[in-house]
């Protein structure tokens, strides 16, 4: 395994599993079959809805917590000081652990700067290791950078050879923050697992289009998330260490680039109104669970 190096020192396993989209009936298992494959990097948000499952799965495993580094997400609907310190508590309590590894706010709206303070007392107290950012563009996480008391270590964002985030890294690079990426197979959109390039430089190296994805990112220097509920998929994602691509592969995959989102982007208007129509519903639907509770 690779590991990068945080602006605190901090280290992380260049791969780590990604548990978006894993059911709450499924996440547990798939946990464990990851940790037992080799993981030590597993990626969760609140907005997930599977903490509690990702904690569980941890405690079952036997493993040494301090040998699993362990990534969450701060939600919209908790950002603001007070707020955000309080979810990160639900947190904690939902994991299982007295400290997170990475935590991260998960989008770049409403009072995010209140909810970094938040992260920066965190941090400093020790329940969080280092905090980011996800879904920054070069413009709000350069903001960030610039005027908070501390700058991220972090920022995760969509990065697959569709949409290589050129102009993301090396603005990240300026300021010494390192980039994750989710979704590094794009979902498979744009027949990207089919993708005759990817394929052609897989057959040279006895290794998947998935796996020719993974290396590239990798080196890039950039950290990545792969997601499988199946546990075959799973290893085969781990084992990109033992080749390496050439200049010619890497410029090949650079020529795939089309700069444009495969799923949408935090500059459309029309989709921070949907994010605002989700954070709404959600609180609509938490304080009607509140009030029935009461009753």
């Amino acid at each position: 395994m690779n590991y990068v190096k945080l602006s605190n020192g901090v280290e992380i396993p260049q791969i780590g599993y990604g548990v978006y989209q894993v059911t709450k009936d499924e996440c547990e298992r798939c946990v464990l079959d990851a940790l037992s494959t080799g993981y030590r990097h597993i990626d969760t948000a609140q907005s997930y809805f599977n903490e509690e499952e990702v904690g569980s799965a941890i405690k079952k495993s036997g493993i040494d917590r301090k040998e699993i580094f362990l990534t969450t997400k701060v939600w919209v609907e908790h950002y603001g000081y007070e707020e955000c310190k309080a979810s990160v508590e639900t947190s904690l309590q939902k994991l299982g652990t007295d400290y997170i590894d990475l935590m991260l706010l998960h989008q770049p709206f409403a009072d995010y700067y209140g909810a970094w303070r938040a992260l920066e007392e965190l941090y400093e107290s020790g329940k969080l290791r280092a905090i980011g950012v996800s879904n920054f563009y070069p413009d709000r996480l350069v903001d960030l950078a610039s005027f908070a008391r501390i700058r991220p270590m972090v920022n995760q964002i969509e990065t697959h050879p569709l949409f290589q985030r050129g102009d993301d890294h090396t603005w990240m690079k300026k300021y010494g923050v390192v980039h994750e990426a989710w979704a590094p197979f794009g979902e498979g959109r744009g027949g990207l697992f089919e993708n005759p390039v990817l394929t052609e430089i897989g057959e040279k190296y006895s290794k998947t289009s998935a796996q020719v994805m993974l290396r590239w990112n990798i080196q890039r220097g950039v950290i990545v998330l792969p997601k499988s509920t199946h546990k075959e998929r799973m290893e085969q994602n781990l084992a990109v260490f033992d080749f390496t691509l050439s200049d010619d592969d890497m410029t090949k995959i650079a020529a795939l680039d089309t700069g444009k989102s495969s799923f949408f982007s935090h500059y459309d208007p029309n989709m921070v109104e949907w994010f605002v129509r989700m954070v709404e519903e959600r609180k609509t639907k938490h304080d009607s669970s509140k009030e029935k509770k009461n009753w």
